[in-house]
C-alpha cells in the first residue's frame, strides 16, 4: 500500500524525540510558576511534529537523488527504492511546507500579543529558518549535512531554539533554568545523530557525505559520542537540583538506557548494530522530558523557582 510507505518515510520513531524539546520547555515553565494554555501547548506539539515529517521527507528526498542511500543495508529508504516517486516526494515537501508555516503562524497567533511586533517578526523568521533548515539537510549542492553542520545545526533547533523558544512562547519571557534544558536534549539529539553517522559512515563517506563522523573517523566520533552523553546526563541532574524536590529524580530512571548506549558503543565492533541504538537515546530522552513534564504539572504549585 502507498500509505505504508509514507508512513515509512515519515520515521516516526525520530518524532518522540521532537517533542522532547516542547516537553522540556513547557516542563521548565511550569517550574517556574507560569500556567501553559492548551492552544499554545496543542500547536507547539503540532509544528514540531510537522517539522519533523518535513525533515524526514526532504532527507528521504535528498540522499534518494543523490545515491547516498545505496549502501544502506535493512533501511527503507522510499526514493532511493523507487517506492514513492521523486515528484511525489517533492510535492509532498512543499505541501507540509505550507502546512508546517500555517500551524506556526496559528502559533504565533494564540501566544503572543500583537502589540510586540518585534517578537512576533522574530519568531516568524525563526518559523521560516526552522522549515528552510528541515529542507536543506540534504537537499540541494549546498546542503549543510554534507559539510559537517547536521550537529550544529540539530543543537540550535533541537536544543536551543526547540526549549528556550517555547518556553517564550509559554511565558512571554526567558529565564535561565532553559540552560539546562537546552543542553539535554540538544546534546541528546546530536548524540542520536551522531549514532545515525557512525552507522551510515563507509556511504556517506563513498558518496562525498562529510558528516562530523566521516571527519572525525569513528575513533573520534566515539568519543565525542561519550562526552554528547556525560554533558546531557549532567545538564538534567542541574535541572533535577533546581526542582528543590527528591521526586523529580523519578524522571531520570529512562536515562538508565543512555548508560546502556554508552556501554553498547563503548563495545562496539560493527557499525550496522548501531541502528537500535538510535531508539535508546530519543525514548530515553523523551521519557525523561515527558516525566519531568508531568510531574511539574503535579508538584510544582509550591515549589516555584
Amino acid at each position: 500500500m502507498k500509505t505504508k510507505y509514507w508512513i515509512q518515510a515519515a520515521r516516526l520513531r525520530t518524532l518522540p524525540l521532537a517533542l522532547s524539546c516542547i516537553l522540556m520547555g513547557a516542563g521548565l515553565a511550569k517550574l517556574c510558576a507560569f500556567e501553559i494554555t492548551l492552544s499554545t501547548f496543542s500547536l507547539a506539539i503540532i509544528t514540531t511534529l510537522l517539522l519533523q515529517v518535513l525533515s524526514n521527507y526532504a532527507n528521504d528526498y535528498g540522499d534518494g537523488i543523490k545515491g547516498t542511500d545505496k549502501l544502506r543495508e535493512n533501511q527503507d529508504r522510499m526514493v532511493q527504492s523507487g517506492k514513492i516517486s521523486k515528484k511525489s516526494m517533492k510535492n509532498a515537501i512543499v505541501i507540509l511546507s505550507i502546512c508546517t508555516f500555517i500551524s506556526g503562524l496559528s502559533l504565533l497567533y494564540f501566544s503572543l500579543d500583537f502589540d510586540k511586533i518585534k517578537i512576533i517578526l522574530f519568531f516568524l523568521i525563526l518559523g521560516i529558518s526552522a522549515i528552510i533548515a528541515a529542507i536543506k539537510y540534504t537537499v540541494g549542492n549546498s546542503a549543510y549535512g554534507y559539510i559537517g553542520l547536521g550537529d550544529f545545526f540539530v543543537f540550535i533547533f533541537f536544543g536551543v531554539i526547540g526549549v528556550s523558544g517555547s518556553f517564550y512562547l509559554f511565558t512571554h519571557t526567558i529565564h535561565a533554568v532553559v540552560l539546562p534544558g537546552i543542553f539535554f536534549t540538544g546534546f541528546l539529539s546530536c548524540a542520536v545523530l551522531n549514532l545515525n553517522n557512525m552507522r551510515d559512515v563507509d556511504s556517506d563517506t563513498q558518496h562525498g557525505k562529510r558528516t562530523l563522523v566521516v571527519m572525525l573517523g569513528l575513533k573520534g566520533a566515539k568519543i565525542y559520542h561519550y562526552i554528547l552523553l556525560l554533558l546531557s546526563l549532567a545538564s538534567f541532574l542541574v535541572i533535577i537540583m533546581l526542582s528543590n524536590n527528591n521526586l523529580f529524580f523519578i524522571s531520570t530512571i529512562p536515562l538508565i538506557l543512555v548508560l546502556i548506549n554508552l556501554k553498547n558503543v563503548i563495545v562496539n565492533r560493527n557499525v550496522n548494530e548501531l541502528d537500535g541504538e538510535l531508539k535508546k537515546i530519543a525514548f530515553s530522552c523523551f521519557l525523561s522530558c515527558l516525566t519531568f513534564y508531568v510531574l511539574t504539572q503535579l508538584l510544582v504549585d509550591s515549589l516555584a523557582i
